[in-house]
């Protein structure tokens, strides 16, 4: 995952299922692969695979944001991009705050709104020269760089107090078992909204120093 954030959603809207993704695929779709390294009662210590990914920042709550962002990068690799060509989705999108910057008056004082940054792993079969290119300035690529990370599975609809009370278990995992944490929490949802919530696969992580 990128440096210098704080949390992270990733969400696959419905088109994967209940599988894992340590073999770089989710049910039939290519996800970033990474490598148990750890079994922690109910985590894992993760190591993530370099990936490609397409970023684009927007403005607004957290799933508002979330909406945002996947509209235009759906848009983008549906079709909207100078080739006109269509790019394979993946798993998982990817949601998480962007670095803040302190903002003039009066925007900071409306006291409502984050930035997030939301992003699609990009098919392993592409670089970052043969992407089409978007037809809008607001989407960058990049390359992230290999990431531990200590994850904690849980189900049901993830609402904001639910993925914060997972997040405070996943620290206290954590801290009982000596590992010292690092930029998170990130969260991953892997499932549609019409899945049946004990059927959902939700995730919360932290980087691990």
């Amino acid at each position: 995952m990128a440096n210098n954030v704080t949390k992270s959603i990733a969400t696959g809207l419905g088109l994967i299922a209940s599988q894992g993704s340590a073999d770089g695929t989710y049910n039939g779709y290519e996800a970033p692969p990474y490598t148990v390294e750890q079994t922690i009662d109910t985590a894992e210590i993760r190591l993530y695979a370099p990936h490609l990914i397409a970023e684009v920042t927007v403005q607004g709550d957290a799933d508002r944001a979330r909406s945002k962002g996947f509209s235009i990068l759906a848009g983008y690799i549906f079709g909207g991009n100078t080739s006109q060509a269509s790019i394979n989705m993946t798993t998982p999108v990817t949601q998480r705050p962007s670095e803040k910057i302190a903002m003039t008056t009066p925007v900071t004082q409306s006291g409502d709104g984050d930035t997030w940054t939301v992003s699609f792993t990009m098919p392993r079969a592409y670089t970052l020269d043969t992407l089409p290119t978007p037809k809008t300035d607001a989407i960058q690529f990049k390359m992230t760089e290999p990431d531990r990370q200590i994850v904690l599975r849980f189900s049901g609809i993830a609402r904001t107090g639910d993925m914060n009370a997972k997040a405070a278990d996943l620290r206290i995992l954590a801290q009982s078992s000596g590992i010292t944490l690092g930029e998170g929490p990130f969260y991953y949802f892997y499932d549609a909204p019409m899945t049946l919530p004990w059927k959902r696969r939700n995730e919360v992580a932290y980087a691990v120093n």
